[in-house]
């Protein structure tokens, strides 16, 4: 499948979000979430073609049909479409990556968020060494994510903590947490080699209406400064695709993102948690925000092949120009 096939198809797939798979067993290729897009679901999967990979979430009836063959070899059927494909084993929540929630839990409540409501506990130190050494062997880097247990601060301190305690394996570690002014520079000295601090919204008004109590500026600050200790094309930040939005209001943000060095990754949205109701963006928006981006990155000098770490380098639920 040539890059304009897959473009195409993995944008419609994305849209959807789901399939209904059939076959042999798949037990050992399904991961669950306790943080992002798929917290709290039924668990997704993993369909790669090639270099090419989707994450799709499991569901009782889905437009998208998986037949597993055996052995990890299936057949995806989407609009009457046959592709074959295989699934691929997660380490730890993503293929290649310990991705891992410290604390599936969070004391603010973004309204396309489900962590608030699923109350997790905090993983010890313990428990975190001990799951990156499960799987120590078959991945590339180890990936942090984490929701707010007491406050920022103290959430912030928890993860630098978690960062010292893992540079032993001696893989880059990414780190995506709520952000104070100090963190980029705390997260660089306990051993961390890239961060995502998410805007989430491509608007300041969007972004005060779905993460009451939080701040979009501070969050740009902090992402500047981060380019400047971690290097351009080694900070990112998920923006959510269909919070409401104008093509003009996503270009924007996009652009900006670039200009900064920071590498902006368009989340599209699943309808989950207070936006229940709105509707994933469409395969003809998915693919023409990406055209965008992937022009904006090339413009600013920016690789998403080069991320090590984190979303960038999994790109199971976005479309990344440069791994794609």
């Amino acid at each position: 499948m040539d890059l304009n096939q897959w473009v195409d198809l993995k944008a419609r797939l994305l849209a959807i979000g789901t399939a209904q798979v059939t076959g042999e067993p798949i037990d050992e290729y399904v991961t669950r979430s306790t943080a992002g897009p798929g917290a709290g679901g039924r668990g997704s999967l993993f369909f790669s073609n090639g270099s090419h990979r989707v994450r799709l979430s499991l569901a009782d009836a889905s437009p998208v049909q998986i037949k597993h063959l055996g052995e990890g070899r299936v057949e995806l059927t989407i609009d009457g479409e046959k592709f074959s494909g295989v699934l691929e084993h997660p380490a730890l929540h993503c293929p290649r990556q310990a991705y891992i929630t410290i604390t599936p839990s969070c004391i603010f409540s973004c309204r396309y968020c489900n962590v608030p409501v699923l109350k997790g506990s905090r993983k010890t130190l313990e428990e975190i060494e001990s799951l990156v050494e499960s799987v120590y062997g078959k991945i590339d880097a180890i990936s942090l994510t984490s929701g707010v247990l007491e406050s920022i601060e103290e959430e912030e301190a928890y993860a630098v903590k978690v960062v010292s305690r893992l540079t032993r394996f001696n893989v880059p570690i990414g780190v995506s947490i709520y952000p104070t002014l100090q963190t980029p520079a705390r997260l660089k000295q306990a051993g961390a080699a890239e961060v995502k601090f998410n805007l989430e919204a491509a608007t300041p008004d969007l972004f005060t209406a779905m993460c009451p109590g939080l701040s979009f500026g501070s969050i740009r600050d902090i992402l500047r400064e981060s380019v400047r200790l971690f290097g351009r094309g080694h900070v990112f930040s998920n923006i959510i695709l269909g919070l409401g939005e104008s093509d003009a209001e996503m270009q924007d943000c996009i652009d900006s993102l670039c200009q900064d060095g920071v590498i902006p990754v368009i989340r599209p949205l699943n309808p989950i948690a207070e936006l229940s109701e709105f509707t994933r963006p469409d395969a003809a928006r998915i693919e023409l925000i990406f055209r965008y981006l992937e022009a904006a990155l090339k413009k600013s000098g920016l690789d998403p092949s080069m991320a090590l770490t984190m979303c960038p380098a999994c790109m199971g639920c976005d479309m990344i120009p440069g791994r794609e």
